[in-house]
């Protein structure tokens, strides 16, 4: 007998993790659901700290699910359809998680359980394809699962594409101003020493800075990388992350765009979980978890709480004071006329719209500021170092 750390709902939706023993997995699994529970997930209690896979690319995992969605309809069996996949897969870590997944599923275990165990998968996606087996309808579920992940990589990459251009813009500005400082510099303070003339303020200042950065800019660069490595592994702790992501909301322009961003995020998500047809707590769980903000997935985890008790999801959310407004007036509009997926659906758009449209409009003035902030650097940097060849010419025309 092995023991099996077992994450299951009742039926009031109170989610709880209870260890017992089973001969497989699935055994226990089934024990669980004729009792009429709700089971996310069973693993054997030594494989809980093994670690995890690295993430396959979404563009890969995508062509894989409809190619696989492809062959099912087709008519082949869900291994066959594994095996021959993965033995196509020109990733090799990928093409051993199938070969993994084919395995568990030729023991016994379901599809969701085996892609479950290989982790790095998308959590909407195990949870996706346990909601597929429990209605018997895995070729539907698979391919809303592919349209929603159509949808928001297209829209990750226009977004991608809208900062391309000022991410250019702004290394330019620090590669053009380090080049002025670190070699330009130097060179007019060694034709300063040698005419030994009075120089002005601001010439001496930038001197003293080109002389600071050629004897300590190397020192200062690993100090800068040493700080950057420890503030990226606090951000990925919890208090890290949650402390970031405040920040990161509050930001001005970009804190609104940030936001609403991730609640189109989860609208999609919800409305994907509950099409598929899970519960509504299990669903808001799945989707608190598959968002980037910490700060709107605590918000949602607080509202399950409240939707357990039999309050509806509208209250809840407008409840955490983290949900903008019109969302929360159009999900209480999908309640009250019973197409709350089909509203979480439109929440979505409409957010994900005003996202590219406000992202629009910040670049459309961030461009120019960038261009012109170069500029001033660079004419400062200029004036400061021709000064004194400009104050020795009138000397000398006098």
């Amino acid at each position: 007998m092995t023991e099996f750390v077992v994450r299951l709902a009742d039926e009031r939706g109170r989610v709880t993790e209870q260890m017992h023993p089973a001969a497989t997995a699935d055994e226990l699994r089934a024990r669980f659901t004729q009792a009429g529970y709700y089971v996310y997930s069973v693993k054997a209690r030594g494989a809980l700290g093994s670690g995890r896979r690295k993430k396959v690319k979404l563009e890969t995992f995508l062509v894989f699910n409809q190619q696989f969605l492809t062959l099912i309809r087709a008519g082949l069996p869900i291994l066959g359809s594994l095996e021959l996949l993965g033995r196509r897969q020109k990733d090799l870590t990928f093409r051993a998680q199938l070969e993994d997944v084919a395995a568990r599923v030729k023991t016994g275990e379901s599809i969701s359980q085996a892609f479950e165990a290989q982790g790095g998968f998308p959590l909407v996606y195990t949870t996706t394809l346990l909601a597929g087996e429990r209605s018997g309808n895995l070729e539907e579920v698979l391919q809303r699962f592919l349209d929603f992940q159509r949808v928001s990589l297209t829209f990750r990459k226009k977004l991608k594409a809208s900062l391309i251009y000022p991410t250019l813009l702004i290394l330019m500005v620090i590669g053009l101003f380090i080049f002025l400082i670190t070699f330009v510099v130097p060179r007019f303070a060694q034709l300063y020493d040698q005419l030994g003339t009075k120089l002005p303020s601001l010439t001496v200042f930038l001197l003293q800075l080109g002389h600071d950065a050629q004897h300590y800019g190397l020192y200062v660069a690993v100090v800068a990388a040493a700080l950057g490595y420890g503030l990226y592994r606090w951000m990925k702790t919890d208090a890290g992350a949650m402390a970031v992501d405040r920040v990161r909301i509050a930001l001005p322009i970009f804190g609104a765009v940030w936001l609403k961003y991730q609640v189109g995020l989860f609208s999609r998500t919800l409305s994907t979980l509950l099409t598929g047809g899970l519960p509504l707590v299990p669903s808001l769980e799945t989707a608190a978890r598959s968002i980037d903000s910490r700060q709107i997935g605590s918000a949602v985890s607080q509202s399950v709480e409240s939707v357990r008790e039999g309050k509806g999801l509208a209250q809840s959310l407008q409840r955490t004071r983290v949900f903008p407004e019109l969302a929360i007036e159009m999900v209480e509009v999908g309640e009250s006329t019973g197409a709350l997926p089909q509203m979480l659906n439109s929440v979505a758009e409409f957010f994900e719209e005003d996202v590219q449209t406000n992202l629009a409009a910040a670049m459309s003035l961030i461009e120019p500021l960038i261009l012109v902030v170069m500029g001033v650097v660079v004419v400062t940097i200029l004036i400061a170092l021709y000064l004194p060849i400009f104050s020795l010419s009138g000397s000398a025309m006098r």
